[in-house]
């Protein structure tokens, strides 16, 4: 949030989806089962428009995480972070451009959220994406990348201060 707030010339653009900070949904119907399958199925389905997306190979991902005990701890800490943090006051002091992209469809941080960022985010751009979950860049790569490259393409590239040795984005090489 300090980059964001004060490091304009380090940091031009925030892009955000299905973002935390202003609402924060509980875990629904009952508590994360350990161990569950079925369980961790069903929450990785909830999180897209279509449930389908919630292949074996992600599951499968899921399940793992859930059942590592030190990355389910930093889950539990970030998810609290997030409800005792409300940013609402600090976003109003990010005067840089920022795109939020959010899937019209999220059940996990729902479009009235985005609708909120959008209104405390002096310059901000909505757009929603029909038919899609809480992850826009999962289920519709093709139009996410779309409305950030056009986003992108207006800002200015990034200029490094002389004195700090480094290349600005118009002289780096890839």
């Amino acid at each position: 949030m300090y980059l964001l707030k004060n490091e304009s010339d380090r940091v031009k653009t925030v892009t955000l989806t299905g973002s935390s900070g202003l609402f924060e949904s509980a875990m629904g119907d009952s508590y994360p089962k350990r161990g569950d399958r079925e369980y961790i199925r069903k929450k990785t389905e909830y999180t897209f428009y279509d449930p389908a997306m919630a292949t074996e190979e992600l599951v499968e991902e899921v399940f793992s995480i859930t059942n590592n005990r030190l990355k389910v701890i930093k889950i539990i800490a970030l998810a609290k972070s997030a409800i005792r943090n409300n940013l609402e006051k600090e976003l109003q002091q990010i005067k840089i451009p920022a795109l939020l992209i959010w899937g019209k469809n999220d059940n996990i941080t729902p479009p009235f959220v985005a609708e909120e960022f959008h209104k405390l985010l002096p310059d901000s751009e909505l757009y929603f994406i029909d038919k899609c979950g809480h992850a826009p860049m999962m289920e519709v790569p093709e139009e996410f990348n779309n409305i950030l490259f056009n986003f992108l393409k207006n800002i200015p590239p990034l200029q490094q201060k002389p004195e700090d040795g480094s290349l600005s984005i118009k002289e780096a090489k890839c």
